[in-house]
């Protein structure tokens, strides 16, 4: 494919990403982004997986 074609293409899909305006669901993103106030304490999901890297650092130092 030649430089214009491929230049033209490119304009032509600027043009579309320009334009494009998803709907955005505002209050599933508040959701998601909001802070529980009754839940202060940080909770690492995958925490169990792992073992603790000061552990190994203690075992090693011995």
């Amino acid at each position: 494919m030649g430089r214009g074609r491929q230049k033209a293409k490119h304009t032509k899909l600027a043009r579309e990403l320009k334009s494009f305006s998803p709907a955005v669901d505002y209050a599933a993103l508040e959701r998601e982004l909001t802070h529980n106030k009754g839940d202060d304490e940080y909770v690492d999901r995958w925490a169990d997986m792992y073992e603790d890297e000061d552990e190994d650092d203690e075992h090693a130092r011995v």
